[in-house]
């Protein structure tokens, strides 16, 4: 497939089979979020992978913790305050970081779904886990094995978009 259609065929995906996805599929989905590009080459991000009670724990935090429950693996990125040097380009970073993640969990045939809401209860979920106050709760990614798959997508037209 090429990246192209990669793109255009990923989807959020919020209902998950019950598959364990083994360790080294994890480090492979992080390891493309470390390749992503970052002002000074600074990668302020950091990583923090949740399953089992420490996952259930967060979906307490969000209107969609069937998401949460349904997923295998959770994990959540960070900002890495210590690492920063503008908060712009950083959160530009992160967002191509998790990008990266998403189009490799896609490309690996799981689905994923990058949760928003929840960054509402930053600070209850920094409090939880226990986190030094450098790392700032950016995002939250649900992966799991799909129940369903759709790839229809609709997106505005190229010209409407084209100033």
């Amino acid at each position: 497939m090429s990246v192209l259609d990669l793109i255009k065929s990923r989807r959020s995906i919020r209902k998950f089979k019950k598959v364990n996805i083994p360790s080294k599929i994890i480090e492979k989905i992080l390891e493309a979020g470390r390749w992503a590009p970052s002002g000074l080459n600074n990668q302020p991000w950091r990583f923090m992978v949740l399953e089992g009670e420490s996952k259930d724990a967060l979906a307490k935090f969000t209107h969609y913790s069937y998401i949460i429950k349904g997923a295998d693996k959770i994990i959540l990125v960070f900002l890495d305050k210590n690492s920063s040097y503008n908060l712009e380009k950083d959160l530009m970073a992160l967002g191509a970081c998790i990008q990266n993640m998403l189009l490799c969990i896609h490309s690996l045939k799981l689905g994923a779904c990058w949760l928003g809401e929840i960054l509402n209860k930053r600070k209850d979920i920094h409090k939880l886990f226990n986190l030094p106050k450098n790392l700032q709760l950016e995002s939250v990614i649900a992966i799991g094995k799909p129940i369903t798959y759709s790839i229809k997508g609709r997106r505005k037209n190229i010209n409407s978009l084209v100033i």
